[in-house]
């Protein structure tokens, strides 16, 4: 055992995130961490790697073990290099480092620096950091940062390269654990699959939070973040959903039996009190007593069952008798409320692309063509920079949604005047500073669709948010998952007939990732989506336009 978590109880202002939250982690475990959006994950995270002491609880750690975690924020890097961010924040580099280009001038016969000048050397190759920088700039490579970016001062470098960076750091940190918070948001087939292969083969524990499904088809435990506390399902991602559906068939019947429990109890502290009223004084007294208890019993009860968060994915739930699933509609947890409306299948051609070449400065891809039909699923497929999201733009700037910024080379993009677009993008830049309520009504206002304050409150309920307390949150502030939904509201509040996805599942919990792809198998208008998310991919068939 590396390390044992027992958390009794965790709060962040009046929210209760935590409580009576316990796990062990053992020596090179890879372990996946889930749950729905705004439960903890994070916040544990940085409860693990001390960042975060105000708790009730203890984290125990076997000796001499160390803690390598991502950041969520990047301290100031000064003018280090790309690559100095790495090595300079690697365990005891700079300190070997130091004891080795400068003793060999200083300690003359002295033993004592002598030895500590061999001890140096010899930790030094056994980290493998004589080679550190060649392996440095191999795995930046795998997330496409060449050398020129990797010398450029880190404080340059995009949001994406940052985390890229940092996760290089963790996987060369040599610590016992690592912890890693959404690993795979915006890599690329080549970059995830070089992540997955670090995974398997490292010598040290890893806890990644994701709901990537092609990750954690590669952990050896899934522990769940509900209802405060942590649930534990050995094996991968395919074993979790088995495990999942028996234990929640299971606390299903047992909260069933409680709520009857508690019926009979309310029906009895009934009668007691009926009798009470009517018996005579010497008698009543009796009556008093019982019905004292049996409301003592009551409390007790009703105060130990809340009821549990219940989910069981679409394919376990297909395979159930219908009397279980009668059961789990009635008590599974909300989730988002998609509103799927119906298309006007009379359109034909929406999107015509006829030899094109497209790019900034020079093409990124050339003579590319296709058509898309009402009713068509196109997926551009190829590397980040590949030009996959320069063509989503440039038919949103056909479209008058974005600035012109790309330039054509050759060819054209022609675009039906019947065609509305709804369009889910990675970032949420320009409602950084309004509140989500805010940003709601700007979304609708430009979509030239009115909306008041019944169906801001109704939008908001819809998509788990608090009308009463999350209207207020400003979007810099909101967790990656409620950044998620909003665009969601934002792609679909004009009733679109042609749906845009850019990496639709980063950030997303399961529950919600499994209820878009619900909504987009039976939507009928026509989408053109970007996704490395393989299970999405396969629950989502559409014909593949390749970018070298």
């Amino acid at each position: 055992m590396l390390l044992s978590v027992d958390i009794k109880e965790k709060s962040i202002g009046p929210s209760h995130l935590l409580e009576g939250f316990g796990f062990v982690v053992d020596k090179n475990e890879k372990i996946g961490l889930v749950g729905r959006n705004g439960v903890g994950k994070t916040t544990l995270f940085r409860i693990l790697s001390g960042n975060d002491k105000d708790y009730t609880g203890e984290i125990r750690k076997k000796k001499g073990v160390k803690i390598a975690a991502t950041h969520q924020e990047f301290p100031d890097s000064g003018d280090l290099s790309c690559i100095d961010y790495i090595k300079n924040n690697l365990p005891q580099y700079l300190e070997l480092k130091n004891i080795i280009y400068s003793y060999p001038d200083t300690m003359g016969s002295n033993t004592e620096k002598i030895s500590d000048y061999t001890d140096a050397l010899e930790q030094f190759s056994s980290l493998g950091y004589h080679n550190i920088e060649n392996e440095i700039l191999s795995k930046l490579n795998d997330f496409q940062i060449d050398e020129e970016t990797a010398n450029l001062h880190f404080s340059k470098l995009s949001g994406g390269q940052k985390r890229f960076t940092d996760l290089v750091r963790v996987e060369l940190s040599h610590a016992d654990i690592a912890l890693i918070d959404e690993p795979t948001n915006h890599m690329d087939f080549v970059a995830k699959e070089s992540f997955i292969k670090w995974f398997n083969q490292v010598n040290q524990a890893v806890i990644v939070i994701t709901h990537d499904r092609d990750v954690l088809a590669n952990v050896a435990r899934i522990v769940e973040i509900k209802d405060k506390k942590a649930l534990s399902f050995k094996g991968n991602y395919e074993s979790y959903l088995e495990q999942n559906g028996i234990t929640t068939v299971s606390r299903i019947s047992d909260y069933e039996v409680t709520q009857k429990e508690l019926k009979k109890l309310k029906k009895q502290i009934q009668e007691a009190k009926t009798k009470k009223l009517a018996a005579p004084p010497d008698t009543a007294k009796k009556f008093r007593i019982m019905e004292d208890r049996l409301q003592r019993e009551y409390d007790k009860l009703n105060e130990l069952i809340k009821k549990p968060s219940f989910w069981v994915d679409k394919e376990t739930i297909s395979e159930m008798p219908d009397k279980v699933v009668e059961k789990y509609d009635k008590y599974k947890a909300r989730n988002i409320r998609i509103h799927n409306s119906k298309q006007d299948k009379q359109h034909g051609q929406l999107i015509a692309v006829k030899n094109l070449s497209l790019g900034y400065l020079h093409p990124l891809f050339s003579d590319r063509n296709f058509v898309l039909r009402a009713g068509e699923k196109l997926e551009i497929y190829g590397r980040n920079g590949a030009g996959k999201t320069t063509l989503i733009k440039a038919i949103l700037e056909k479209q008058g949604y974005l600035e012109q910024t790309v330039k054509t080379f050759e060819g054209e993009i022609v675009v039906s005047s019947k065609v509305k677009v709804g369009y889910y993008e990675q970032e949420v830049e320009k409602y950084l500073g309004l509140t989500l309520a805010e940003a709601i009504t700007e979304a609708y206002k430009e979509k030239d669709i009115p909306i008041n304050d019944q169906k801001l409150r109704q939008v908001l309920s819809d998509y788990l948010f608090n009308p009463q307390v999350d209207g207020k949150i400003k979007i810099q502030n909101l967790s990656g998952g409620q950044k998620a939904r909003l665009q969601i509201i934002k792609m679909l509040c004009n009733n679109p007939n042609l749906l845009i996805l850019d990496e639709p599942t980063n950030h997303l919990d399961l529950p919600s990732i499994e209820e878009l792809e619900k909504t987009l198998a039976s939507y009928e208008g026509a989408v053109i989506f970007v996704s490395h998310d393989s299970y999405f991919k396969k629950n989502f068939e559409a014909e593949v336009m390749r970018l070298k």
